[in-house]
């Protein structure tokens, strides 16, 4: 999908999903020293990315397509069937099926 297949809003979400991202990476300290976030801005950056999320799935469903949006694993299982070639049979005029 690329960034004008998506709304103004949607660009928006991503900005500022990739923005708080960076924040987080950019003050997070080295093993073994405090941070120097508060507690409440830590869970104020996380509802923010709950928020995103949320608006995120939203826009995906009203485009109708939430399941082709998300990520998917590698060890996720697939919804798609695999036919090998050999398995197609042709199907003569009289309905009856032969291989090939």
């Amino acid at each position: 999908m690329s960034s004008s297949d998506l709304s103004h809003e949607h660009r928006v979400l991503i900005a500022m999903r990739k923005t708080l991202s960076a924040i987080i990476k950019d003050v997070t300290p080295d093993p073994g020293t405090r941070h120097p976030l508060t507690d409440s801005t830590i869970n104020d950056i996380r509802h923010c990315f709950a928020l995103i999320s949320a608006r995120e799935k939203e826009l995906a469903e009203e485009r109708g397509n939430y399941q082709q949006a998300r990520p998917r694993f590698v060890d996720e299982p697939s919804d798609t069937k695999v036919v090998s070639l050999s398995s197609i049979r042709k199907v003569k005029s009289d309905n009856k099926s032969t291989e090939q």
